[in-house]
């Protein structure tokens, strides 16, 4: 008689195969957790399984992960032995409280950069950036030592809960994520992207990696303090429009710069600025796609002060004031209030009998007040004076000349800055382990970030090593709309895996047990082997070393 058994394996092979590669289980161990044998799953153990359930996406909480693994392939994916009700809430939650004790940011770090090391990702760009995250909960004990779950500018637009805030610092094509920061909900981005560079610096210094990152942060960073405390590193940012000396830039005639052509619409050309005594070099931006976007946008914006413009002109019809000077400095406010409009005014005198009752014969009322009446049109030479600077923005960047980057290349790596944003995406798929924190103590949930962001960095590293892996084999596998790619998201790749499972047989003869994998089609097993050796263990493939 043969007792079988079917589990999911679908993609878990591949997320389990990348976490063993970079001995992920061994670098955890030698950070944190006690030496009990009697612990069955340790702190190393326990981060693989909370990165599996955060990378399963299939929107379990982290105390229903036994939930998760009761139908997963356990010993195949974690080891001999193993049951899915050893990932209890205990053993889960106590993993938390060791990560909490040694650090969050600290043991996200050493993992982080060890991998980054190895890959080669920390000789370049870095990219900061802050968002925040939603919690469930509305009383939280009060620690010194933690973070506070607060109310502050929702970045989610959810106003109405308390949040936390996370710091991430992402380096190198990959985007890979080198550190991560859990903050207060109310925490500044102008004061946190500095604290965080000044941070790494030291963090650096302690494992002895000289490396200098060249930092790249957005405009809320930028600020007359920081520009001064980060006067010896180099970075790269936006500047705010609002400052005097950026707003003379971007008005300035078109033909005052010498503008670089680039590829898709963009032009570049070269500035400098002192701020805060601190001498910058300037790159003006023009996009063409910015333009016409702005250009949409101010054309709306016309339409609508028309609108409004002509509503305030009816009532004022009616309006009478006391005196001629009333009448016109009421006109000359509303003027400067619409500045690309032209106003024209004409007064009407409004006249009454100073008697009450018939007037007598050759009485003649009297001046009682003035009429305003006021025509508009648009003032062309005003706004296609606005027009001409739409789609500018100015990049400062300090301690970096031109033999080290081009002005294009500064623009490149802002752009690139939209790695982190890709992170923060990733963060809150409503399918991932987290779009709403629901940990009860301050603590659990910066040690819970800290592997959120785990589930991010293995996520890239997979990608970002498959897409490598595809260029240097010049293979191509088939994307969403069936045609070739060497560039397709790990996502896609997860789908494709979709329906794998491991059949469990047990002979009654000798009490043995056999796994095989089902559902292996040619493009799965494809992708098995270009993921490597481990993966191709996992999923029971002969390796072909290429």
């Amino acid at each position: 008689m043969i007792d079988l058994s079917t589990t999911n394996l679908d993609h878990l092979g591949l997320v389990a195969a990348v976490c063993k590669d970079i001995n992920l289980e061994k670098l955890v161990n030698n950070m944190i957790g006690s030496k009990d044998p009697r612990r069955v799953v340790g702190p190393g153990l326990a981060t693989v399984a909370m990165i599996l359930n955060g990378l399963g996406f299939t929107s379990r909480r982290l105390y229903l992960t036994p939930q998760f693994f009761a139908n997963k392939p356990v010993e195949l994916l974690l080891g001999k032995g193993l049951k899915a009700e050893n990932f209890d809430d205990h053993a889960l939650g106590r993993t938390l409280d060791e990560i909490s004790a040694y650090g969050a940011t600290r043991f996200f770090g050493e993992i982080a950069f060890e991998i980054a090391k190895n890959e080669g990702m920390l000789n370049g760009f870095a990219r900061w950036d802050s968002t925040s995250f939603s919690v469930s909960g509305d009383k939280y004990e009060q620690d010194p030592f933690s973070i506070t779950p607060t109310y502050g500018y929702s970045k989610d637009g959810r106003p109405e809960l308390k949040q936390v805030m996370m710091g991430l610092v992402v380096a190198g094509s990959a985007n890979l994520p080198i550190w991560m920061t859990a903050l207060s909900g109310n925490a500044s981005d102008n004061k946190v992207s500095r604290e965080t560079i000044e941070s790494v610096k030291r963090f650096q210094d302690e494992i002895k990696q000289n490396s200098m990152l060249c930092w790249t942060f957005d405009a809320a960073g930028f600020s007359a303090d920081n520009v001064n405390r980060l006067r010896n590193d180099k970075w790269v940012t936006r500047v705010p429009e609002k400052i005097t000396e950026i707003e003379k830039i971007i008005t300035q005639d078109s033909n005052s710069f010498k503008w670089l052509d680039l590829e898709k619409g963009y032009k570049v050309a070269p500035g400098q600025m002192t701020y805060n005594g601190v001498s910058l070099r300037l790159v003006v931006v023009f996009s063409e796609q910015a333009y016409k976007k702005e250009c949409i946008t101010f054309e709306s914006k016309i339409t609508k002060e028309q609108e409004k413009l002509n509503k305030i002109l009816t009532h004022l019809t009616k309006q009478i004031f006391a005196c001629e000077k009333d009448a016109i400095k009421h006109f000359n406010k509303l003027q400067k209030e619409y500045e690309f409009f032209t106003l024209t005014y004409k007064l009407e005198s409004t006249f009454k009998y100073v008697k009450k009752g018939r007037p007598t014969s050759g009485t003649k009322p009297e001046i009682a007040g003035y009429k305003i009446v006021v025509t508009n049109e648009r003032n062309k030479e005003q706004i296609q004076h606005a027009i001409s600077h739409k789609g500018r923005f100015v990049l400062a960047a300090n301690n970096i000349d031109l033999e080290t980057a081009s002005d294009a290349q500064i623009l490149f790596e802002y752009k690139e800055q939209q790695g982190v944003e890709r992170g923060f995406k990733f963060l809150k798929d409503p399918w991932f382990m987290a779009d709403t924190l629901f940990l009860k103590t301050p603590r659990r949930i910066e040690a819970l970030m800290a592997i959120m962001t785990l589930c991010l960095l293995i996520y890239n590293l997979a990608q970002y090593r498959f897409r490598l892996k595809l260029q240097e084999q010049k293979e191509l596998i088939p994307n969403q709309k069936n045609k070739p790619t060497q560039n397709p998201t790990l996502h896609w790749i997860f789908q494709l895996f979709e329906g794998i499972t491991a059949v469990s047989f047990k002979v009654a003869i000798d009490s043995t047990t056999s796994v095989i994998i089902a559902n292996l089609t040619e493009l799965r097993k494809k992708i098995i082997r270009l993921f490597g050796y481990t993966a191709c263990q996992i999923y029971g493939l002969s390796y072909i070393e290429t």
